[in-house]
This record gives C-alpha cells, structure tokens and sequence, in this order.
C-alpha cells in the first residue's frame, strides 16, 4: 500500500475499516416506570403546548368578518 507525500487531514477516516470492531455493545436495558411516564408528561406537554398556541393564534391568523367598517370622523368631511 503506497503512502501519500503530503499529510492529508483525517487521513484515519480513509483507514477505518481496518479497525472496526466485531464486538456488539450490550443491549440497552428496558425503562423505569418513572421514565416512561416522564417522557410520556414530557411529549403530552410540548403537544398541548403547541395545540395551545394554535388556539390562541388563530383569531389573529383570521381575515376580518363582513361586519361593518366604522368610519372615523375625519375621514367623513366634516
């Protein structure tokens, strides 16, 4: 195998597969039942948060309704 001249950055990227390892990690252990129920408080939070301002923000994101224009008295010519 021949080498370059000059040093290439992240040269070991190129080499990786000559280290890989066949060791597999452990399986990851099952979750708590605190940690289920905190992520569950977490998801449902951030979901009613959103829906929250949604609801909040729709009479703003709404056109007008057909009521009618009031008129200011100066643009009447008195």
């Amino acid at each position: 195998m021949f080498r370059r001249r000059e040093p290439v950055p992240f040269a070991f990227l190129a080499e990786a597969d000559r280290f890989r390892s066949n060791v597999t990690p452990p399986p990851r252990g099952r979750a708590s039942f605190g940690e289920m129920a905190g992520r569950w408080l977490l998801g449902l939070t951030i979901v009613a948060g959103l829906v929250g301002a949604l609801v909040l923000g729709m009479p703003a994101l709404s056109t007008p309704s057909s009521t009618p224009v009031q008129q200011s008295q100066a643009s009447q010519g008195h």
